[in-house]
């Protein structure tokens, strides 16, 4: 047997241990993985610098290397955020809806965890706490499959969060790690239905394709971020606050999936517009591409070609485009966006309405910056990723989104008489 089934397996025979876990013995084991993260902090920086060492002498880009990166801050910032999912109230158990039938019966939809999640995934080292610690709190076990540039962070992080569980006296299979960022690996964990109950693919369009297309597990689809912002001929904001607007959701954190990476505007402010947008956005090192009204306002850009529209860049990079109105954005966003967030800056309420009804994305904004999709900043805590699909969920994958539901149905001796 492969070990890639023999830690599904495992993961799967533990998992009925958490469903029926507490409250409190759960809150007590991430409270713990919480300190111990501060504690390891210097075990776990050493394991992160051989992981950065490796992949700067691969050449990965600096967007990535970001997101590899750990240090004091970030590791005490995950230690934070894991106090917020102690915070939030379990999902377990909760009541969605219940009623008495007619016939006596007491019915009742409930959540319930889903069992096994797996959860593939590049780069990112907090990811694997993040996912660890949400699906505890939601009562399934985690099979956790990371990228080879961030093997070192991973191993330490599984390391210190299982022997946690174990002076817990919870399974320490409840967390598990393939040790291996192997295709082969990938492509089991997507065969084995028996025993995974979901699976979560996150990261780029080439992963999450690769996931979805070729999983028997089902999946829910942490889609990635072709961001859009447009500007509508209609606004009453200044000026500077919608250059803040959009140089925030470009350059804030421009590696990560709820960066802007495509700019519209229409075409009776852009002469006046563009040109003060672009040289703000060059201010911060964004190299510009666009359609040509674009670059005959501001000729030093680019030509963007048809792939640059749907592109994910992931960098300081942005595209722009010239509409002839709010229709047209709208039909640009639904065609080449990725169905994440979106914002419209307007004073114009029927404008908003029609962007906000009809552009089809998990999350659309009037007059903020697209940096906000985000679980913490939704008040919904860590999440796992943004769900771009429309199926159980869309947008942030919280606590509550990591539960699935049952019914339950108390009697007293009903049987059915009518087919």
């Amino acid at each position: 047997m492969s070990i890639v089934y023999e830690i599904a397996k495992k993961s799967k025979e533990v998992s009925y241990f958490l469903a029926n876990a507490g409250t409190k013995e759960k809150n007590k084991v991430l409270k713990d993985i919480s300190e111990v993260l501060l504690e390891k902090s210097g075990e776990i920086l050493s394991a992160n610098n051989l992981d950065c060492l490796k992949a700067k002498k691969e050449g990965i880009s600096e967007s990535l290397l970001d997101r590899l990166i750990l240090d004091h801050k970030r590791i005490e910032a995950i230690s934070g955020s894991i106090q917020d999912v102690i915070n939030f109230t379990d999902p377990v158990g909760e009541v969605i809806f219940g009623y008495n039938l007619p016939n006596g019966l007491a019915l009742s939809n409930i959540r319930v965890p889903f069992g096994v999640i797996g959860i593939i995934y590049e780069a990112r080292p907090n990811v694997t706490v993040d996912c660890s610690v949400l699906c505890l709190k939601a009562g399934s076990a985690v099979i956790l499959r990371g990228s080879s540039h961030a093997v070192n962070s991973n191993l330490k992080l599984v390391e210190v969060m299982r022997n946690v569980l174990i002076k817990n006296n919870f399974p320490a299979d409840l967390i598990q790690i393939i040790p291996s960022s192997s295709r082969e690996d990938a492509e089991e964990m997507m065969k084995l239905r028996e025993y995974i109950d979901v699976l979560i693919p996150r990261g780029g369009k080439g992963l999450i394709d690769s996931v979805v297309s070729n999983s028997k597990v089902p999946v829910i689809e942490t889609g990635i971020g072709n961001c859009h912002i447009y500007i509508d001929n209609k606004f009453n904001l200044s000026i500077e606050k919608v250059i803040s607007i959009v140089v925030n959701a470009k350059t804030q954190r421009p590696g990560v999936c709820n960066a802007a990476e495509k700019l519209l505007i229409h075409c009776e402010n852009a002469e006046v517009l563009l040109p003060m947008i672009l040289k703000a956005l060059e201010n911060k090192n964004v190299k510009l591409k666009g359609c040509p009204l674009a670059q005959k306002i501001y000729p030093s850009i680019e030509a963007a070609d048809e792939n640059d529209w749907y592109a994910e860049y992931l960098d300081l990079i942005m595209a722009v485009k010239v509409v002839d109105g709010i229709e047209e954005a709208v039909k640009h966003i639904n065609k080449y966006g990725s169905h994440h967030s979106e914002t419209i800056i307007t004073s114009d309420y029927e404008n908003a309405r029609y962007f906000t009804s009809r552009v089809d994305s998990s999350a659309v904004y009037v007059n903020a910056s697209t940096r906000f999709t985000d679980g913490g900043q939704f008040g919904m805590g860590a999440e796992i990723g943004i769900s771009t699909q429309k199926m159980h969920w869309r947008g942030p994958l919280g606590l509550r989104q990591l539960t699935t539901n049952k019914f339950v149905v108390y009697g007293d001796g009903q049987i059915r008489t009518i087919s």
